[in-house]
């Protein structure tokens, strides 16, 4: 319990920490009114949301509306049983077979929340997601799959001990910047957040949240951000300090870029992607 509870708390300063990156960005303060320089502000916004009425469309679907926030956020913490916490001190020893189940799952909350919600901009949203998903989630796999056989282990303590002293990223760095682009477009993060895009889809996906259901939804969103930062430290770099610059770079490409074309991103995903990380896998097999 404890450990999921400090994870939320780090969800939560993570939040923090980007609104403020966001803002500096912009030549602007962000939150800094509440406490001091608005240090408890991600505390404020959690008690408004829960605090506040669970609203529902009439004509929404009710079980699945309300359980599947839950599921998404159940789902995400399930991510975390990969690393040893500080009061289980267990190794995983398919822990990576354990994180491709797992995300494989989470295509299919995506896509309940935005047919739950009975809502068009919704389903558009979930529809959008669930297709950007799939087609980056088999690269991902393949990238993955590389760096196991480069290190011939599926535990995650075991990889980051073996990269500590040859860190894998300096075999293929090719496979390293896909590695970035695809857990970009894995958490709908900028420039790839077409199931949240603002411009066409209202809020895409989530529209019809509020209250808890969206707090949910968001605290799942960021824990995912946090994992991938830690996963990606492990398995390239050996060290999980370098998992704070991975998190930088989600807030750094949301601060700079644009939002990229769909059509580019599904072709750019199976026609550049998928082909060059499966020929780098086999040379390597």
């Amino acid at each position: 319990f404890t450990t999921y509870l400090l994870i939320l708390l780090s969800v939560a300063f993570f939040t923090l920490l980007e609104r403020k990156a966001l803002s500096y960005f912009q030549l602007r303060k962000g939150p800094n009114k509440l406490g001091t320089i608005g240090i408890p502000q991600p505390l404020a916004d959690a008690l408004k949301l829960f605090t506040k009425e669970w609203v529902m469309p009439n004509s929404s679907n009710y079980l699945p509306f309300i359980l599947t926030p839950t599921t998404m956020l159940i789902l995400a913490l399930s991510f975390w049983q990969l690393f040893p916490s500080f009061l289980l001190s267990y190794q995983m020893i398919l822990g990576m077979l354990l994180f491709i189940c797992i995300s494989s799952l989470t295509v299919y909350t995506t896509l309940m929340t935005g047919w739950a919600s009975n809502s068009k901009y919704a389903l558009l949203g979930a529809i959008r997601a669930m297709a950007q998903t799939i087609s980056y989630e088999v690269t991902m796999t393949l990238i993955i799959m590389f760096y196991l056989f480069l290190t011939m282990k599926m535990d995650l303590v075991m990889i980051r001990s073996i990269n500590s002293s040859m860190p894998t990223i300096t075999l293929s760095l090719p496979l390293a910047i896909m590695w970035a682009a695809v857990i970009l477009a894995e958490t709908n993060r900028a420039p790839f957040d077409f199931a949240e895009g603002e411009s066409e889809l209202v809020s895409g996906f989530n529209v019809e949240y509020g209250g808890a259901g969206f707090a949910f939804l968001f605290m799942a969103e960021y824990s995912n951000i946090l994992l991938i930062s830690l996963l990606t430290a492990c398995m390239l770099t050996g060290t999980l300090f370098m998992s704070t610059p991975v998190a930088m770079l989600f807030l750094w490409t949301r601060a700079t870029l644009p939002r990229y074309r769909y059509d580019l991103l599904m072709a750019m995903a199976w026609k550049s992607f998928l082909p060059v990380s499966l020929a780098i896998l086999l040379m390597a097999t």
